[in-house]
């Protein structure tokens, strides 16, 4: 089996992210620091109460759910703003069973390093790929942007979310490395912070290639 980290590093000066040093083994006998996260920062959950989509917090939601058997979407080359529609899974539309999850690899976080164009201009989600997801239903969605809708547009993002979140299909947002992903199948996890009442949190991706289920 091979394991491989789908998570961004976090680092200071990332949208939402910064950090500031607290203790130092010169000063305290310790090294610590004081991190300010925004909740949807870097490779983040979202819960339905994000976009009260439900009642459900990000503590509140399984660690059962949140691993499982996911499908690879290949979208590499994607235009810009393309919105992502059931066609553009192939066949693979007809082999997604419920429960199951999908990945799907835009090789969008190539352009983490420039913050405009990786918020600003990613494909997203359509409505009508959401829908079918949740027809399908399908447990889980990863994607490489920071959403999974164009944050530019209330409407859209709100419409796109509460039809995912509000049929319990929970979100990865900002995923990277998905080009690791050369299996058809894979088991994918992401284990968020258990933060009380949250709306979402900053989590731990990974893949785990070979994996059986």
């Amino acid at each position: 089996m091979r394991i491989l980290d789908l998570t961004l590093r976090l680092e200071k000066g990332m949208r939402g992210v910064d950090y500031e040093t607290k203790y130092t083994v010169a000063k305290d006998g310790w090294n610590a620091r004081t991190l300010h996260l925004y909740s949807h920062c870097g490779t983040h959950m979202d819960s339905p109460y994000h976009f009260e989509a439900g009642e459900q917090t990000i503590d509140q939601i399984p660690i059962s759910d949140c691993i499982g058997k996911a499908w690879v979407v290949g979208l590499d080359g994607l235009p810009d703003r393309t919105p992502i529609t059931v066609e553009h899974l192939g066949p693979l539309a007809d082999q997604v069973q419920p429960g199951d999850a999908l990945l799907l690899r835009t090789l969008w976080s190539r352009h983490v390093s420039d913050p405009d164009h990786y918020r600003d201009h990613f494909p997203p989600i359509s409505p009508e790929l959401a829908r079918w997801m949740v027809d399908q239903r399908v447990r889980m969605v990863g994607v490489e942007p920071p959403s999974v809708a164009d944050v530019n547009d209330l409407a859209a993002v709100t419409e796109i979310h509460q039809i995912l979140l509000g049929a319990g299909i929970i979100i990865v947002e900002g995923l990277t490395g998905l080009d690791q992903l050369t299996e058809p199948t894979c088991l994918f996890g992401a284990m968020p912070l258990k933060v009380a009442g949250g709306d979402g949190a900053p989590c731990r991706a990974f893949a785990i290639l070979g994996a059986t289920w």
